[in-house]
């Protein structure tokens, strides 16, 4: 199975309303193909930063687009009960028409949860917590009511509407470690990976197998990355930085938003011919 060559956009919202939506916009009119906020209540590096929360943002910026990709890069489990997180993000598929990306994951910055009084459990809970909220957003959107008992969650009968025009809305999970690799053969559509292009295709690899320990075909998880090399520091560079994820299997590609000037000029130079250009090479 190929899967098409995508370049997408990750933008904190810690920036304004309005010049979140001057972004959003120039995502779309330069031919990005995603543009995803991210799972924070205040600044990792400034911690008084104004930082909104992302699916209400998304759900504002979602009508000054009609073709970007939308999502959270990614949601914690811990932040909220997985029936509210599921219908935030399904409200903001419904708003876009069908175009959110489920990213999830379980849960990690231990100084946020401390802030905010939200439990975070030891990570082998924290894990089980996520995989059974895995089990519940599948459930949810394949059923028309849904009884579930597990260790932590509990639903009655319970409905949930409306589903997606996607049919379901595509989960994205990332990490490494083997138990959410396994994590990820069973419920993703689409697996993010973090680093350098040796170590994010070491763990593709790992991935591999996991899938073939549950009989899943590798080939129908795109292979997305966060990568650890900055994209945005020459045309050359991008082009460069490129084919050594690509070489190792990676065909999405989520790209900050420009951290200052001179990232913003590669940013609007890439656009023009290198983006359509490195797209043919899937």
């Amino acid at each position: 199975m190929t899967h098409p060559i995508r370049f997408g956009i990750v933008c904190g919202q810690r920036a304004s309303f309005a010049e979140l939506s001057e972004r959003i916009v120039t995502t779309e009119q330069t031919g990005w193909d995603s543009f995803d906020v991210v799972d924070h209540f205040y600044g990792l590096f400034d911690v008084m930063e104004p930082t909104h929360e992302a699916y209400t943002m998304l759900a504002a910026l979602a009508p000054q687009t009609s073709r970007v990709r939308l999502g959270v890069m990614v949601a914690g489990n811990t932040y909220r009960n997985p029936v509210l997180l599921l219908k935030q993000a399904m409200t903001v598929d419904e708003i876009s028409g069908g175009r959110v990306t489920f990213g999830v994951g379980a849960g990690w910055t231990r100084r946020e949860h401390e802030a905010y009084s939200w439990p975070l459990p030891a990570p082998k809970e924290r894990v089980d917590m996520f995989e059974e909220a895995l089990e519940i957003w599948n459930l949810l959107q394949t059923r028309e009511r849904v009884t579930y008992v597990g260790t932590h969650y509990e639903l009655i009968d319970a409905p949930f509407e409306p589903k997606s025009a996607q049919g379901k809305l595509p989960v994205l999970i990332g990490g490494n470690k083997p138990r959410m690799l396994r994590l990820v053969a069973r419920y993703a559509d689409i697996w993010n990976s973090l680093g350098e292009p040796e170590d994010a295709g070491a763990a593709s690899t790992l991935l591999d197998q996991a899938c073939e320990q549950v009989g899943r075909d590798p080939a129908t998880i795109v292979r997305s990355i966060s990568p650890a090399r900055v994209f945005l520091e020459s045309p050359e560079k991008f082009e460069e930085h490129f084919h050594a994820y690509r070489e190792v299997g990676f065909t999405d590609f989520r790209i900050p938003w420009p951290r200052n000037p001179a990232q913003k000029e590669v940013f609007d130079e890439v656009v023009v011919d290198l983006l359509p250009r490195l797209r043919e090479t899937a």
